[in-house]
């Protein structure tokens, strides 16, 4: 059996329609440099558009469905 891929399964979540959820990466530090337009998209929940991914992803997420 399979085990999970943990770093997958922290930084994506699925929704109740099956899409995988993510946050955007850079609103940890050195928001200064970065104008307000950005920071409202990073502060956004992102949903990921490929489906080849998605498929990849949630098989790496839970690989015994």
């Amino acid at each position: 059996m399979q085990k999970t891929k943990k770093s997958i399964a922290k930084r994506f979540k699925v929704t109740g329609s099956g899409k995988l959820v993510f946050r955007k990466a850079g609103k940890r530090h050195m928001m200064r440099n970065k104008n307000t337009k950005q920071l409202r998209r990073m502060g956004q929940d992102q949903v990921l558009a490929s489906p080849k991914m998605t498929r990849s992803l949630k098989q790496a997420m839970s690989p015994g469905l």
